[in-house]
C-alpha cells in the first residue's frame, strides 16, 4: 500500500487527524506498518520495549504468563485502541505479550522518544493523546473496584454495559448487536471468574431476555433494563 494510503488510513482516527505530512514523518510510521497473522505476537513477555502501538483493524490480545505458565488475559484491544507503552514510561511492560487476536491484525508502531517529540510541538495532539490514556486508565481503575467490590454478576453486567457504551454495533429498536470478539473464556479472565460461572451468568442473562450471545455476534436485546441493573449494582 501506498505511503499516501496508509497515512490516510490513521488519520481517519481523532487522535492523528491533523497530523501533517512532516508530523507523520517525524514518526516515521511509514517504516513500522505491521500486518500480523491471527495467533502471531507481537511481542511475548516484553520488558525492554519501548514503542507505542496503534491498531488500524483487529483485535489485539494483552496478557501475561502466570507462575503456572498459563496465559491470562488482561484486555483485549480493538480497531482505534493504542497498546504497547501507551503511558510513555520505559521498560515496564513487566512481561506482557501482545498477540493478533481472532483475525489478522494491521497495525502501525512509533518509538516513544519520536512520540514525544511530536508531542511537544503539537499541544493540540497532547490534549487529545492525554485525554484518550486518561479514559484508559479509569476504564482500568474502574475495572479494579469492581474486582474488589462487586459479586461476579454485577461485574459482568458493567463489563456488558461497557461494551453498550462503545456503541461498536447495529443498532435496533431496543438495542443494538456487535461482532463477538469475545470467548467465555476471556470474559472471565477480564472479569476475574471461571468459564463456568460466566457461561451459567450468560444463560440466565439470556433467559432474562436482556441479550443474545453466540460465536458470530452479542445482541442486547433490551438495554433500558441493562441499565436498570447497572444503576442498582
Amino acid at each position: 500500500m501506498p505511503a499516501d494510503d496508509k497515512m490516510l488510513l490513521i488519520r481517519n482516527y481523532d487522535l492523528w487527524c491533523h497530523l501533517s505530512d512532516q508530523d507523520y514523518k517525524d514518526l516515521n510510521i511509514e517504516h513500522h506498518y505491521i500486518e500480523v497473522p491471527k495467533g502471531e505476537y507481537i511481542y511475548f513477555e516484553a520488558y525492554n520495549h519501548n514503542k507505542i502501538y496503534f491498531v488500524k483493524e483487529g483485535y489485539i490480545r494483552i496478557g501475561y504468563i502466570d507462575a503456572d505458565g498459563n496465559e491470562k488475559v488482561k484486555e483485549i484491544i480493538q480497531k482505534g485502541e493504542l497498546f504497547g507503552q501507551f503511558t510513555l514510561e520505559r521498560d515496564n511492560l513487566h512481561g506482557e505479550f501482545a498477540q493478533a487476536y481472532k483475525q489478522d491484525v494491521s497495525i502501525c508502531a512509533f518509538h516513544i522518544d519520536d512520540f514525544e517529540k511530536l508531542l511537544k510541538k503539537k499541544p493540540d495532539l497532547a490534549l487529545r493523546y492525554s485525554k484518550q490514556v486518561g479514559a484508559k486508565l479509569r476504564s482500568i481503575e474502574n475495572r479494579l473496584l469492581h474486582l474488589l467490590n462487586k459479586d461476579v454478576k454485577t461485574r459482568l453486567i458493567h463489563f456488558f454495559w461497557h461494551l453498550v457504551e462503545q456503541k461498536l454495533g447495529e443498532s435496533m429498536p431496543e438495542g443494538f448487536c456487535m461482532p463477538n470478539y469475545l470467548k467465555h473464556e476471556d470474559i472471565a479472565n477480564l472479569i476475574g471468574s471461571s468459564r463456568q460461572t460466566v457461561t451459567t451468568m450468560i444463560n440466565e442473562l439470556e433467559t432474562e431476555g436482556i441479550l443474545s450471545y453466540d460465536r458470530q455476534q452479542i445482541c442486547f436485546l433490551n438495554v433500558k433494563k441493562l441499565q436498570k441493573l447497572v444503576s442498582v449494582n
